[in-house]
């Protein structure tokens, strides 16, 4: 098996390359080949006599990096079959090599023998060049590959391959999404060599003022984390804060049963911006939403029996779970072939059967909700009318009982009649396919409306409601009804 030598060149000019490695390419024998011939070192070579074959023209033949390392690596591998080969990279061979990765993985297939010889990194410079010291934190990423989510902007961060002005805007474009447009960014080329340069300037103009070329990398310093609050770390934070000795004595003494009325709450808020299509007060109120489960959370890992790490595992794994047609090798057709798959792996995850068909359904919702679910539950085990015609016979009769019951003046009994007569209606919108909460929400919106209105008319008269007489108030009642009669 032939073997493939990859020597790195380091960060710049040719008084930073080892003397080992100086002489292993004047003296070498086999054929060298080139990433690429941008670079100091390989210039100065040349004026030495060394010839080099690079792959530069494979850049220009593939829209996607991926494409042309995986090309290069081909071509490597060709060339090396009957001879031995070396191949140069910029830097050192292990950081931020993609080509050398890719070697790696066909020597462990045994296609090729590798001999990796390192050359000078250009952090080492870099680190000097920006008086930094990354024991304090510090990440390193590829420009070309850029991920939002997986920076950590409390650390230093090098952003490595800034090679041209597109890269540069691409860069440019994924920060501004979490930082400020005047964060000061520093551009650092060829670092530790004579042509060094270093230049800070603000984020916005990281692609305007500054030429870069294959030696350049770009360093964002350490943000506060008070700049962050957008970052889910920053929300734990103060949760936890403010469920601390130190934090607010209004929190601290919250409990899962004390804040039970405020998730309710903010739901219920959500959904009152959701039906006004009022975007600012969803963020709003989603954030009230949010807050409630970080604080349940956070009450949790005070008790030391869960923490919001556990809630999100929960809820990641069993999205993963229930979506084998995006996950797994599952393939639907539609979305009532979703509902069945979710239905049916819900099932294999509860286990044992419950002692109920209703027990899915928490008592905790909503009346008109839940009786609407507890009759779902029920037809789907046969227990329903197959015609509405005896629907409504039941809210008559049920409508009915409960006149017996005012007639006799017995309270308790009405309230019961009448709960009876309202889970009829109920059963009857659902024979119509009415959400019955749908329907009385709608209606309590277009009372609202009308209301409002009179409320209105009233003041532009100088007066309040309350100053009418019924007959004067039925009147304002029908003006409104008119107004807004096909609005509603």
């Amino acid at each position: 098996m032939n073997t493939i030598t990859i020597i790195g060149l380091g960060a710049a000019d040719l008084e930073q390359l080892p003397l080992g490695v100086y002489r292993e390419l004047t003296q070498n024998q086999s054929h060298l080949y080139a990433r690429t011939l941008d670079h100091p070192v390989i210039q100065a070579l040349q004026k030495e006599g060394i010839p080099f074959e690079s792959f530069d023209s494979v850049y220009e033949s593939h829209d996607q990096f991926g494409d042309v390392y995986t090309e290069i690596v081909s071509r490597l591998l060709a060339y090396s079959d009957g001879q031995d080969v070396t191949y140069v990279v910029p830097g050192h061979p292990m950081l931020a090599e993609q080509t050398v990765q890719l070697l790696i993985q066909a020597r462990d297939r045994g296609e090729v023998s590798l001999h990796i010889k390192g050359g000078q990194s250009f952090l080492d410079a870099t680190f000097t060049a920006l008086e930094i010291d990354p024991i304090e934190g510090f990440q390193f990423a590829d420009a070309t590959d850029l991920k939002r989510e997986e920076l950590q902007f409390l650390n230093h961060l090098i952003l490595c391959q800034v090679y041209d002005s597109l890269i540069a805007s691409e860069v440019k474009l994924t920060l501004l999404e979490d930082l400020p447009a005047d964060y000061p960014v520093t551009i650092v080329t060829a670092a530790g060599s004579e042509h060094e340069e270093i230049v800070t300037v603000p984020l916005e103009e990281l692609d305007r003022r500054v030429e870069v070329n294959n030696l350049t990398s770009v360093y964002i310093p350490p943000v506060k984390k008070e700049s962050l609050n957008h970052k889910f770390f920053r929300l734990r934070e103060v949760i936890k804060i403010l469920r601390s000795p130190e934090g607010c004595p209004w929190d601290r003494k919250q409990t899962h049963e004390s804040l039970r009325k405020y998730m309710i709450e903010e739901a219920y808020e959500f959904i009152d911006a959701v039906n006004r299509m009022d975007d600012d007060h969803m963020v709003e109120e989603l954030g009230d939403v949010l807050l409630q489960v970080m604080l349940h959370s956070q009450i949790g890992e005070d008790e030391g029996y869960f923490t919001i790490d556990d809630v999100i595992v929960s809820i990641t794994e069993k999205m993963i779970r229930r979506h084998p047609h995006v996950f797994g090798e599952i393939t639907v057709d539609s979305s009532d072939e979703v509902i069945t798959n979710w239905e049916a792996i819900k099932a294999v995850e509860k286990g044992e059967q419950p002692d109920s068909i209703l027990d899915s359904v928490p008592e905790s919702f909503p009346a008109l909700l839940q009786a609407d679910e507890l009759q779902k539950k029920a037809a789907k085990v046969g227990f329903d009318w197959d015609t509405v015609a005896p629907v409504i016979e039941k809210v008559e009769e049920e409508w009915q009982e409960f006149k017996e019951a005012r007639d006799l003046g017995d309270r308790e009994e009405m309230e019961k009649e009448f709960g009876d007569w309202l889970f009829a209606i109920v059963n009857l919108a659902r024979h119509y396919k009415i959400s019955s909460e749908n329907a009385l929400q709608r209606t309590n919106r277009k009372f609202r409306t009308r209301l409002s209105s009179m409320e209105k008319e009233a003041h532009a008269e100088g007066q309040q409601l309350k100053d009418y007489d019924l007959h004067s108030l039925e009147k304002l009642w029908v003006k409104a009804k008119e107004k807004h009669k096909g609005a509603e």
